[in-house]
Order: C-alpha cells, then structure tokens, then sequence
C-alpha cells in the first residue's frame, strides 16, 4: 500500500493518505471486521481471541494495512475470513516458515503466525522449534483446544493421555505436548499462556507479545464446545489462576519458569518468561539499512550467473 491509498475499508476517509490516518481516524477494533460474519460454533473460543487480537491492535495503534497475519488451517485458520489485515493462508503446519519469510522480506511490518494445536505443535512442531531458537521477530499465536475441531473431532498433540475420540475410541496412549515448556526449551525469549474466558488478560498478553522484540509465543487454552466436553470453560475457570497473584515472580528466571509450566493441578496463566537476546534480523546485513523490498533489483542482470550453470 503506497502513501496516496485510502485507509482499508475506511469510505468516511476519501483522499486521504496513510501518514494522516493517526491524527485524523478514531481507530476502533470494528475496523478490524471484514465484511464475512464468523462461522465459528456458538461459544467457541476463537470468538474472545479474535475480539482479543483486534483490541489489541487498535491499543497499539496498529492498522490493518501494518499488520501481515499468517494463518495455518484448521478453525483458526478460518479467521482469514474474518479479520481485516494483510494475511496468508498457509499450508498445513506451514504457518512460522511463510511468517519467517515474510518478516525477513519486510521487517517494518508486524507479523502474527496463528494456528491450532494440532497444526503449530503436530505437522508444524518442527518449524516451531526452530523459529524458537532464531528468535526471530514474530509472534505465534496457538489456539489450544487439545482436538481436532475442523475434521470433527480427532486427537491432537496437546490430548490429555486417555481422552477418547473419533481417532482413539479407547483413548489417547501419549503423553500430550506442554507449548510451554518446550517453546522455553526450544529458546523463545516471550513465553506465556492465556483463556479465551478471560479477553482482559488475553489482549494484554497479546500487547505485549507484540511489543516484545523477539520470538513471542502465546498458547491460549480455547475450548471446544462441540467435539471436547472435557476441557470446558468450567473446567478451566475451577483450575486456572493468573501469574500476576504471585507475588515477586520474576519472569527472567528461566527455570522457575520451567517449574510453573509443568504444573497440573492448577494450570497459570500470564507470562512465564520473558528475556531480551538478539533477533535474527539483526544477523542480516541486507536489511541493515532499509527493508528488503525496497530495495532495487532492476539494474541486476542475471545472466551471466545463468550462462554459468545452464
């Protein structure tokens, strides 16, 4: 979007460009509304992060037009349809690479990778270790609902050991996944955990994942009210507490941070850890002095490098 474009979706602003859109439009989350209703099941959790992520954006004064979100497949992937920002639908696990891609190509923009946690800790959990350890400057957002809610109903790798499904009519036979504990050791430098029963904690972590100049993961505990009767809104409201009631917490601490994310009888939530180290960006001297699509490719001739080879 060049600076003489009307503001998306914005028919009260004509003529107007972008770097007066600040001082002259009243940003409201229903700016981040396309023109598609949600389609989600009535009372699932992708409803509050959806409104969560919008509220979040517009705290940041952020417009659609500097937001880039990339979508894996699956319930969450369906709010590609929804949300108004630049956005990718990916491939199956794919989320964090075309992230990663895209951040490196213009590291002005800010990048969100969102996925279930069949779809960021299954086929993708690969991509999700390394883009921990590169510490690039992304946030991941999971939506955890320990199923498979778009194929009905199936396990995934967060399951709890014994939940029967479509897939394990006897039940789950693994261990499930901890998000947590593995992005800290996998070295993200934000880690933390939200409910979409609680939308006032979520949008704040969500702040402040954004702000965090690094790798930030948020694993959001998202009930599915059709095909998981177990880990429901009840269920979670008699076992989650917030992080912020423990007094001197200190989110540096990367093994207390690892003690707090295995607990079981009472599940927190907030931010686990948090630590600044460099980003990957940093390590790459194309970008030092203005993003990569800026920069001017016409006057390379790359024929001789073709003659070479071919």
């Amino acid at each position: 979007m060049d600076g003489t474009k009307n503001y998306p979706g914005d028919k009260r602003m004509p003529g107007k460009k972008k770097e007066n859109i600040k001082e002259d439009y009243n940003l409201k989350p229903s700016d981040f509304n396309t023109s598609r209703r949600p389609t989600w099941c009535t009372g699932c959790g992708n409803f509050a992060i959806w409104n969560a992520m919008k509220k979040a954006f517009v705290k940041l004064s952020l417009y659609p037009h500097q937001v880039l979100i990339v979508y894996g497949i699956g319930c969450s992937g369906n709010g590609v349809n929804f949300l108004r920002s630049y956005s990718f639908h990916s491939l199956h696990g794919r989320t964090l690479p075309v992230a990663t891609g895209a951040k490196i190509a213009n590291h002005k923009m800010v990048v969100l990778a969102v996925s279930g946690d069949g779809d960021g800790m299954g086929i993708g959990g690969n991509h999700f270790i390394h883009s921990c350890r590169r510490n690039i400057n992304i946030t991941n957002i999971v939506h955890d609902n320990h199923v498979y809610g778009l194929t009905t109903g199936q396990t995934s790798p967060t399951s709890d050991q014994g939940f029967k499904s479509k897939s394990t009519p006897s039940g789950v036979l693994e261990t499930p996944v901890n998000p947590i504990s593995l992005a800290l050791a996998a070295g993200a430098t934000f880690v933390a955990r939200g409910f979409s029963g609680d939308i006032g904690q979520l949008g704040e972590i969500i702040q402040k994942a954004i702000k965090h100049r690094g790798f930030s993961f948020i694993d959001i505990l998202q009930p599915c009210v059709t095909f998981n009767k177990i880990d429901s809104y009840e269920y979670y409201r008699e076992k989650i507490y917030s992080m912020d009631t423990i007094k001197g917490y200190d989110r540096a601490d990367l093994e207390n941070a690892f003690h707090k994310s295995l607990e079981e009888e009472k599940i927190p939530t907030g931010i686990f850890y948090q630590t600044q180290k460099p980003i990957y960006e940093d390590g790459l001297k194309q970008i030092d002095r203005k993003p990569l699509i800026d920069h001017i490719i016409s006057d390379i001739d790359m024929n001789k490098l073709f003659n070479k080879y071919y």
